[in-house]
């Protein structure tokens, strides 16, 4: 089980861990780059020319996000942010050239955080870091699961969402396979219960730098995650649309903390 805890980009602080990024990409001069940017920043970078060289560093070294260029010789990017989705509770951005919209909606079906568009600047790359980094979740020590203040639970349905856990429980306990992007969403939800919210709104609260995709990108969340708590996904009990204005969770009387 993951707990979300702050990252830091100082270490040596009790309970806090300094993040680490890995970087794919087949342009040396731009990876080099990025690298040294994020490094003065405080992380601790590490850095492949290519898929197989990414699955390496992975399969002895774990990290907490990971820049992935969609576009490179053999393996794409694509392909590695699914294998590191199954391997890691792992924050993805993905790197795409200007104009190729196709490629980061793919992205961001196949449970992206965020992407960035080339040719970028450093800062840009920056703060879309931070962004993620916030949200991504930190494995704990054992003993310090079993200390921690009493958890944060929201039920509904046959549902029981643990928001500082970050899981998702299903009927006689079963886990449901949800992608981090997807939980930030039903999180967003299930704090705000009852209460009609715009795709804007939602959007900020997820931390989605304003972008015109970013509209697309949290109808794509929501039509996943409906999949996965709605018994019939095109008529949903929980999470319903209102026309022209956004979304509302409907979470009935009794149900919650």
């Amino acid at each position: 089980m993951f707990i979300p805890n702050l990252l830091s980009t100082e270490s040596g602080s009790e309970g806090i861990v300094r993040a680490r990024i890995v970087i794919v990409e087949d342009e040396p001069d731009l990876r080099e780059a990025v690298a040294e940017y994020l490094g003065a920043a405080g992380y601790d970078v590490a850095t492949a020319e290519t898929a197989a060289a990414a699955r390496s560093l992975v399969e002895t070294q774990s990290f907490h996000l990971a820049i992935l260029d969609i576009a490179m010789p053999g393996e794409d990017g694509l392909s590695l942010g699914r294998w590191l989705r199954s391997k890691l509770p792992i924050g993805i951005i993905y790197a795409t050239a200007a104009g190729t919209a196709l490629d980061r909606i793919v992205g961001l079906e196949l449970g992206a955080d965020d992407y960035i568009v080339k040719p970028y600047e450093l800062r840009e790359v920056l703060a879309r870091v931070r962004s993620v980094l916030r949200r991504v979740p930190q494995p704990v020590a054992l003993q310090d699961r079993k200390t921690s203040e009493a958890r944060r639970s929201v039920a509904f349905g046959p549902f029981q969402a643990d928001l500082d856990g970050r899981l998702v429980t299903g009927a006689n306990g079963a886990v449901i396979d949800m992608a981090k992007s997807e939980f930030d969403v039903l999180e967003v939800f299930l704090t705000r219960a009852n209460r009609l919210l715009t795709r804007a709104a939602i959007s900020e609260a997820i931390g989605f730098t304003e972008d015109p995709e970013a509209s697309r990108a949290v109808d794509i969340r929501i039509m996943r995650l409906r999949k996965k708590i709605e018994t019939d996904p095109a008529n949903p009990k929980f999470l319903r649309t209102v026309r022209g204005e956004g979304y509302i969770f409907s979470l009935p009387a009794g149900d919650g903390n």
